[in-house]
C-alpha cells in the first residue's frame, strides 16, 4: 500500500466515507486548476456530500498533509485576493488595498477572508504551484481572483474577447510597449502580480495623434494614478523592475467588467471556520497569536448552564452527579457539532458555543432541551434542567488561556441573558428574534416567544428579551 493510500484508510476512519472518496478521486482525476484553492462548499454542492461533513475531511486531509490550507483575504469589490496566507497568524492588522477598485479594506473575516484547500506538492504537482508558469488568463483564475468569483469558459472568453485590449507577459528586467486603440470608455491598466493598476478616463473628441504613457512596475506598489487622455491611438511603455514576471492587462471598465466579476458562489468564510469545531479540535495551533484581535460583524453566542449542580452533588452524591453530568455534556457538544456549531468553552457546569447562524443556535438549543427531558426519562429523575441564552451580535475574537476566544459586549450580554432562565425555558434577544429564518423557523413549530424586559448585570439599560417556554 501507497503512502496516499494509508493516509486515505486513516482518513476515513476519522472523516465521512463519501467525501473522502470523492476527494480521492478529485486528485486522482481532477484537473490542475480543481486542485487550486478548492472552494469546499463548492465540491460539496457538486458531489452531494453534505457541507459540514466536507469541511471536515478537508480539514482532517489538511491534517495529514494531502492538501495546504489557504487563508486569503478578499476585495470585497472585485473578488481579487489582497492577500494569501498559509496560516490565521499571519493576517494583517492593517488595511489591504486593492489597486483594481482603488479602495482599502480591513481583513473583516465575516465574508472577506476565504479558507480554501490546495493539494500538498507531494501529493500531486500542479501548475499553480508554479504561479510564474502560469498563462496570464490561468494566472488571473487561479491566482489572482478568489473561488467565490462564479467564471465558467463562456464568461471567461467574454472576459479575454470583449472586455480586454490586451495582455502581455513581461519577464523580469525587460521593457516592450503596447499599440492600443483607446475606445471612448474608463480604461484600467491592471498587472494582477504586484497589483499595480494605472487608470485612464478617456474623454473628450477622438484625436489621430499617437498618445504616449510609460509605466514602471517594481517592488514598491505605487498608488492607484488616473491620466486622462483622447479616444484614438496609445503608445504604452512598460519597464519591469519588480524582480519577478508581470502580466499588464489593459480593460475596458464597462458594464461588462462589472458584470462578469460581480457574479459570485458561497464560499467557506474565516467565520465558518472559527465555528466549526473539527478545525477547533484539529488546528489549534492554526488560530490567533496572542496580540491578534480579528472583528467579526455578527456571530451568534450560546450560552448554557446546569441549574442546581451543586444541590445535585449534594443530593445524589459525587459519582452519580459526576455521571449525570458527564452525560449532559455529550449530549450538548454532540448537538451543537451536528448543528454547525462549536464549543469555544466550558466553565464548571456551563458551555459556551458560537453559530455563525441564529437558526441554528435556536434548533440546538431546543434539542438540548429535549435532550436532557429524554435523559431525565431514562434514569427516572427530573435531575438535568439545562438553561439557555441566545445572543448574537459583534465581536472580537482573540487568543485568552491559549485558545481561541471571543471578546465583547455581545459575549457578555449572551451570558447574562443565559442567567434569566429559571427551569428549561430558552432567553434569546431581539437580534436573534428578529432574524427571519428564527421567526419562521418559531413559526413552523407553533412557538410563540414571550416578550419581556429584564435587567442584565453589568448592562445600563433594561433590554428586550424573549422567552421561549
Amino acid at each position: 500500500m501507497s503512502d496516499i493510500q494509508a493516509q486515505f484508510s486513516v482518513l476515513k476512519q476519522t472523516a465521512d466515507p463519501k467525501a473522502v472518496d470523492e476527494i480521492a478521486r478529485l486528485i486522482k482525476d481532477g484537473e490542475d486548476h480543481e486542485l487550486n484553492r478548492v472552494n469546499v462548499l463548492d465540491f460539496a454542492r457538486q458531489h452531494g456530500v453534505d457541507e459540514e461533513r466536507a469541511i471536515s475531511a478537508f480539514l482532517h486531509s489538511a491534517r495529514l498533509g494531502l492538501f495546504d490550507l489557504g487563508w486569503n483575504v478578499l476585495c470585497p469589490g472585485c473578488g481579487g485576493v489582497l492577500g494569501a496566507h498559509s496560516t490565521l497568524k499571519a493576517l494583517k492588522p492593517d488595511d489591504y488595498h486593492c489597486a483594481l477598485c482603488a479602495c482599502g479594506y480591513k481583513a473583516s473575516v465575516d465574508d472577506q477572508v476565504e479558507v480554501s484547500f490546495t493539494v500538498n506538492p507531494r501529493v500531486r504537482h500542479i501548475a499553480a504551484h508554479d504561479p510564474d508558469t502560469l498563462p496570464v488568463w490561468e494566472y488571473f483564475k487561479q491566482v489572482f481572483w478568489s473561488s467565490g468569483v462564479d467564471f465558467n469558459k463562456e464568461s471567461f472568453a467574454t472576459l479575454a474577447n470583449e472586455v480586454t485590449l490586451d495582455t502581455m507577459e513581461l519577464p523580469a528586467g525587460e521593457k516592450a510597449t503596447m499599440s492600443l486603440q483607446l475606445p471612448n470608455d474608463f480604461v484600467i491598466i491592471f498587472e494582477p502580480v504586484t497589483h499595480a493598476a494605472h487608470f485612464i478616463d478617456v474623454q473628450g473628441e477622438p484625436t489621430k495623434d499617437r498618445q504616449q504613457l510609460a509605466i514602471m512596475y517594481n517592488k514598491v506598489q505605487a498608488p492607484t494614478g488616473t491620466t486622462t487622455m483622447r479616444p484614438g491611438p496609445l503608445r504604452l511603455s512598460l519597464e519591469n523592475q519588480a524582480g519577478v514576471r508581470v502580466l499588464p492587462s489593459v480593460f475596458i471598465a464597462a458594464e461588462a467588467l462589472h458584470h462578469l466579476i460581480g457574479k459570485r458562489k458561497p464560499f467557506l468564510t474565516a467565520k465558518r471556520m472559527l465555528s466549526n469545531q473539527t478545525f477547533r479540535d484539529v488546528f489549534k495551533a492554526d488560530n490567533l497569536s496572542l496580540d491578534q484581535r480579528l472583528q467579526i460583524t455578527s456571530l451568534t453566542f450560546l450560552f448554557t448552564d446546569l441549574k442546581g449542580s451543586t444541590a445535585l452533588y449534594e443530593r445524589v452524591g459525587d459519582l452519580a452527579a459526576f455521571d449525570l453530568v458527564r452525560a449532559h455534556f455529550h449530549a450538548l457538544l454532540e448537538i451543537i457539532s451536528s448543528e454547525k456549531g462549536a464549543v469555544v468553552k466550558t466553565i464548571g457546569d456551563a458551555v459556551m458555543a458560537t453559530f455563525v447562524r441564529p437558526e441554528h443556535a435556536i434548533v440546538a438549543g431546543l434539542r438540548m432541551r429535549a435532550a436532557m427531558d429524554e435523559l431525565n426519562k431514562q434514569r427516572g429523575t427530573a435531575d438535568l434542567i439545562v438553561k439557555i441564552g441566545i445572543h448574537e451580535g459583534p465581536c472580537l475574537a482573540v487568543m485568552l488561556n491559549e485558545r481561541q476566544d471571543y471578546f465583547g459586549q455581545t459575549v457578555n450580554i449572551a451570558a447574562r441573558v443565559q442567567s434569566l432562565s429559571t427551569a428549561q425555558e430558552i432567553h434569546i434577544t431581539g437580534p436573534v428574534a428578529d432574524a427571519p429564518a428564527v421567526a419562521e423557523l418559531l413559526q413552523q413549530r407553533e412557538i410563540k416567544p414571550i416578550q419581556k424586559q429584564a435587567a442584565l448585570r453589568g448592562i445600563a439599560d433594561k433590554m428586550v428579551v424573549y422567552e421561549i417556554p
